[in-house]
């Protein structure tokens, strides 16, 4: 046996040590976890969890203290995790979930009446017809009133765009689900391509202006640095781009658009699929006035505060993992007049029902400055 072969046998042999201390362990946090249940004292101990860090640490040496810190980081949230599924955690969000669910999750509904931005032939309105059977679409002009309009009950589902597979994500979205109340019941994600429309008749050599909405001229990028002489101008929406090419006395105009808007307002193709990717995907999200959750929900969206210190996000992203769940998602927003306070929003896939799930929703939500459950949906592909 060679120098290798005989260390890792030796690593074998403690390794096997290490599990069995770890379950003896584990077996001591249950007793600990029931005795909490018991006296109703189920409150974290952070000192104590201190007190454990700084122990270890102080027992190896000083090369090793960083690796040491990071493994009892991972035992002790495990032991928290194993703990909490006899804790029956609650939380006033928590609780709510629990009561929609008892009820029963029925099936999404085919007819609707949706609000969307911008007008008809809007990537949005596409979203809506995959969404709902039966569609009837309200137009509004910004994203802001989309919420608006969900919030106040004159719809009662809203559908925006919340990202895009190569200009990234709607970042207007994500700072406005800050200041409203909704919840999200469903997603959807819609094959974009974009194309170049003008009036009919008119050439490629004669255009000196092209319309269209921020994103879509990110997605086009490669399309209009080849273009010379030519004026970008953004507008609110895709669609109202082409209905500005449409209403405009100049035939020296193009925008970037459907193929459906082609239709709707009467102009020609002068370009098909200008976008720089062929898998070019936005994808978007229903949201409702009220919590819903449908059958065959499997994905979960939250927000959450966390403290401006090292490690926070590491401790909450263990959380996750440690109870097996896959975060597929993770964007942060500044928060407005703080020092480098941010807003995370994660995205998840898990079962709403799991009590590993409801468990870590009480905790996040009783252990955080700000939490707020977006929903648990299904999403179209």
């Amino acid at each position: 046996m060679n120098i290798t072969e005989k260390c890792r046998s030796e690593v074998d042999q403690i390794d096997d040590q290490i599990a069995s201390l770890y379950e003896k362990r584990m077996e001591l946090v249950r007793i600990i976890g029931n005795e909490k249940v018991k006296s109703d004292n189920f409150i974290l101990d952070l000192n104590r969890e201190k007190s454990i860090i700084n122990r270890v640490t102080s027992a190896v040496s000083p090369e090793i203290q960083l690796f040491t810190k990071q493994v009892f980081n991972t035992i002790l949230d495990t032991s928290k995790a194993y703990q909490n599924r006899y804790a029956k955690n609650k939380s006033t969000i928590s609780e709510n979930i629990k009561e929609v669910l008892a009820k029963g999750s029925g099936q999404f509904p085919i007819k609707a009446t949706v609000a969307c931005q911008g007008v008809a032939g809007s990537y949005s309105s596409l979203a809506a017809e995959r969404l709902f059977e039966l569609s009837d679409i309200m137009y509004f002009r910004n994203f802001e009133n989309v919420f608006q309009a969900v919030e106040k009950g004159l719809c009662e589902y809203g559908v925006l765009p919340i990202e895009n597979s190569s200009a990234g994500s709607v970042n207007n979205v994500y700072d406005l689900m800050k200041q409203y109340r909704f919840y999200i019941v469903k997603s959807v994600k819609l094959r974009v391509q974009h194309c170049l429309l003008t009036k009919s008749g008119t050439k490629f050599g004669q255009i000196r202006e092209i319309f269209s909405h921020e994103q879509a001229i990110n997605q086009c990028g490669n399309f209009l640095k080849s273009l010379k002489d030519i004026k970008i101008t953004v507008v609110g929406n895709t669609a109202v781009a082409s209905q500005m090419v449409s209403m405009s006395d100049r035939d020296d105009v193009a925008a970037m658009s459907s193929r459906q808007c082609a239709d709707i307002y009467g102009l020609q193709i002068l370009q098909p699929s200008i976008q720089d990717s062929d898998n070019n995907y936005t994808r978007f999200i229903c949201i409702s006035k009220d919590l819903k959750i449908f059958s065959g929900a499997g994905k979960m969206s939250i927000m959450v505060t966390l403290p401006h210190s090292s490690g926070s996000l590491n401790k909450t992203l263990a959380k996750f993992s440690t109870i097996g769940l896959n975060l597929t998602k993770i964007e942060s927003r500044p928060l407005p007049s703080t020092d480098f306070e941010f807003m995370f929003y994660f995205d998840f896939e898990g079962n709403i029902d799991n009590v590993d799930v409801l468990n870590l929703i009480a905790d996040l939500d009783n252990g955080t400055e700000h939490f707020t459950f977006l929903g648990s949906y299904s999403e179209i592909i």
